[in-house]
């Protein structure tokens, strides 16, 4: 991606509106509406800074909220921590609700960020047609702003269900609280935004890399049509990507994934957020964040290959589980390019064997700052979508061919399933294997309806074997764990004391 998405200017604060006043003065050393939104490089700096958020959101918050809170990943315990951390409770699914909300911090900034981009979508939304530029750039950067608008509540959606629905700028402290409105109109909303982006949207071929494009407009509204079980209108869209957008699997699974300083945007990427290794401050460092630790220098070079490798002490999240390791089938290239094996010399544990997400254990230069980029959509999840609408309107023979072309990738045979319903779960579980530690799987769970079946019976397993799931022997799980299994996360405690409505 051009270095002008990636540095990019960080909106602080929402620009306050223009007058028609001709006698007011605007200062001319603030940034304001009157003096910064007046010509096309300012929309562009302004379409970069809503897209910033979504470094922190991926890298930070999202495998927590959207993989760990499953049965793909757990954390490894150590007992040497007295308190409970915010991400044990997430795993545990026990996480503290009163009255409707949490003080749970990583639920707390997931809101905030997204609310971020909404706001700086909202300013850009509100001013872009007053001023006069180059129409086709013009309507690039206000698909854009419209996507990562509608990108953001569905995101909101799928983790709280009902949230307020900002459309415009708040200019004033009242304007600040709004009402949750329903799921239904916080999904109206995402259709709309998402449609209008992707008529707005260039292709793939013709977009700058690292930004949106029409395609990832159609994916992402076929994302929201699958969640409300409107197959028809998914499927439309989705044939249309696969037909129309230039979209390819990569031959092999290993290149679908960018390393941290090439390979980003490739013909399978549909949507993926960018990182810069460097001093820059635009790297990313999710691998250290996921790491089973405590770990040496020595243990950790042969996973980074950096030329300054330092322990790393502490209690990290996101262990691959011994279900995920399950699930895949024998054969499957997948399992050894997604999960590697580390042993942890200095553990608790008598197996000092730990698992770990290899798929993003990219090498690169220095310690704690990784450039590889996360991927949102994949050309492979368009078609097992596809697979799965045409299998939900009663076409299961439909379905395979698009089922089987992720499978033969990974050197599978052709799926045996012909029945609608065994069809459902081979494309349930491909989806698990294929996407796994891409922040999926807590919501398939939940847009399947199988949240208190399979997590019911996956903490029964990690209460019953403690020590297989990562624990130090003598090590249990807290009471409460597996308590909680609401299919939406609490509004963030913080946020319900500044608003009247929740």
């Amino acid at each position: 991606m051009k270095k002008k998405l990636i540095f990019t200017w960080l909106l602080g604060v929402a620009l306050t509106g223009c007058t028609k006043d001709f006698l007011t003065v605007a200062p001319e050393t603030n940034l304001s509406s009157a003096t910064f939104f007046t010509k096309e490089a300012d929309f562009q700096q302004a379409v970069n800074g809503a897209y910033v958020p979504l470094r922190t959101i991926f890298n930070d918050r999202a495998w927590a909220l959207g993989e760990m809170h499953s049965d793909n990943t757990y954390y490894a315990r150590n007992i040497l921590f007295g308190a409970v951390d915010p991400t044990e409770n997430i795993a545990d699914f026990a996480i503290p609700v009163a009255n409707g909300v949490t003080a749970n911090d990583y639920v707390l900034q997931q809101f905030r960020l997204d609310y971020q981009i909404i706001a700086r979508a909202n300013q850009i939304l509100a001013l872009i047609d007053k001023v006069d530029f180059n129409a086709a750039s013009k309507a690039n950067l206000k698909g854009q702003a419209l996507f990562l608008r509608a990108f953001a509540y569905f995101e909101l959606g799928r983790y709280f269900g009902k949230v307020p629905l900002h459309l415009v700028p708040v200019t004033s402290r009242e304007d600040a609280a709004l009402p949750l409105s329903s799921v239904d109109e916080v999904y109206a909303q995402i259709i709309k935004d998402a449609a209008e982006a992707a008529k707005l949207l260039p292709n793939k071929a013709k977009q700058e890399a690292g930004r949106v494009t029409s395609g990832t407009a159609k994916v992402m509204l076929a994302n929201a049509y699958i969640v409300q079980k409107k197959w028809a209108e998914a499927e439309a869209l989705l044939k249309d990507v696969v037909a129309n957008d230039g979209y390819i699997l990569m031959p092999d699974y290993n290149d679908a994934f960018s390393t941290s300083t090439g390979n980003k945007n490739n013909q399978e990427s549909v949507f993926e957020i960018q990182y810069l290794e460097g001093s820059a401050g635009y790297n990313g460092n999710f691998i250290y964040r996921v790491i089973p630790t405590p770990i040496t220098a020595a243990e950790l070079q042969p996973i980074t290959g950096t030329a300054n490798p330092q322990s790393i002490s502490g209690e990290n999240n996101n262990i691959p589980t011994p279900d995920i390791i399950a699930a895949y089938e024998p054969g499957d290239k997948r399992k050894d390019i997604s999960i590697g094996y580390v042993t942890l010399s200095q553990s608790a544990r008598e197996n000092k064997v730990y698992p770990y997400i290899k798929k993003f254990a990219k090498p690169h230069a220095q310690h704690n700052n990784t450039g590889n980029n996360w991927p949102v959509y994949r050309h492979a999840e368009t078609l097992l979508f596809l697979a799965e609408v045409l299998n939900e309107q009663g076409k299961p023979a439909d379905a395979a061919p698009y089922l089987n072309q992720v499978r033969a990738r990974a050197g599978l045979a052709p799926t045996k399933a012909t029945s609608q319903t065994d069809m459902r779960d081979a494309i349930y579980q491909e989806r698990r294997v294929e996407l796994a530690f891409e922040n999926k799987r807590w919501f398939d769970l939940v847009r399947t309806g199988r949240v208190q079946s399979v997590i019911t019976a996956y903490g029964n397993r990690v209460k019953a074997n403690p020590e297989a799931y990562y624990f130090p022997k003598g090590a249990v799980p807290p009471p409460n764990a597996f308590t909680n299994l609401d299919p939406f996360y609490a509004l963030p405690a913080v946020e319900s004391a500044l608003s009247p409505f929740f």
